[in-house]
């Protein structure tokens, strides 16, 4: 990672937690590590538990974040969310684009690139989500679907929009599977990724912008992921669901 740019954690809880679950774990979690002063921790919860988790995050360098948003402010979609309700829970941040709302939910890159430019639009800063099944990483086509994922979900975007845009870079075949791209695979696609985010909106966003890296992240491998130049933190899943795993990554060595 590059010291210039701030190291990101997030914890994507997706369906797990209760409430009372959830805030005891972001309490113990702060005792644990105490403040965050050369890092962010981003925690990610299930939309029940957004005011119960705000209300006892007290540590410096805490933050919340919605695990997804709809793109119109308000009307009739049975179910979703809007950004105002999220800014209103004290959220500074929404995942957007994630595989699995993209396999499972049917997501698409425009529907994430409307996402995107609703959270940028209500002043949430999205965490936007590319990645290749095994399938395509197998034919060789990786760069070819994350340009497609990239170009698709910026699409419109100004440099001073991109300014507060994360990108979360999670090779499918990675997710939940055991299976984690090595520090290598990983910083060949952050560097491709920063190289066009360079290409669509210039030098200072490429220097700027937060790659994050998901897919199995584990205490046993995050030294080795962040010790690489163009990953600037992690996408956590099953790692940050419990204090111990958690705290590992977040405390992980420069």
């Amino acid at each position: 990672m590059n010291p210039d740019r701030r190291p990101l954690m997030a914890a994507n809880w997706k369906m797990h937690k209760t409430v009372t679950e959830a805030v005891s774990l972001v309490e113990s979690l702060q005792k644990e590590t105490g403040p965050c002063a050369d890092r962010e921790v981003l925690i990610a919860p299930p939309f029940t538990a957004l005011k119960a988790v705000s209300d006892v995050m007290k540590q410096k360098g805490y933050c919340l974040g919605a695990q997804n948003c709809h793109w119109e402010e308000k009307g009739a979609f049975t179910g979703e969310i809007s950004t105002a309700m999220l800014k209103d829970l004290c959220c500074t941040y929404v995942i957007v684009g994630h595989s699995e709302r993209r396999q499972l939910f049917g997501e698409t890159d425009e529907t994430v690139r409307l996402k995107g430019a609703a959270a940028i639009k209500a002043g949430l800063a999205p965490v936007v989500c590319v990645g290749e099944v095994l399938e395509a990483r197998e034919r060789g086509e990786t760069f070819e679907v994350i340009a497609r994922q990239i170009e698709g979900a910026l699409k419109g975007l100004s440099e001073e929009q991109m300014a507060g845009v994360v990108i979360a870079y999670e090779p499918v075949w990675a997710i939940g599977t055991g299976r984690t791209a090595s520090p290598e695979q990983a910083q060949e696609v952050h560097a491709f990724i920063r190289g066009r985010v360079s290409s669509l909106f210039g030098k200072t966003i490429e220097k700027n912008v937060r790659i994050l890296y998901g897919g199995s992240v584990k205490p046993s491998n995050i030294d080795a992921l962040m010790a690489e130049p163009d990953i600037d933190g992690a996408l956590v899943g099953g790692a940050s669901l419990e204090v111990g795993s958690f705290k590992s990554l977040v405390q992980f060595n420069f």
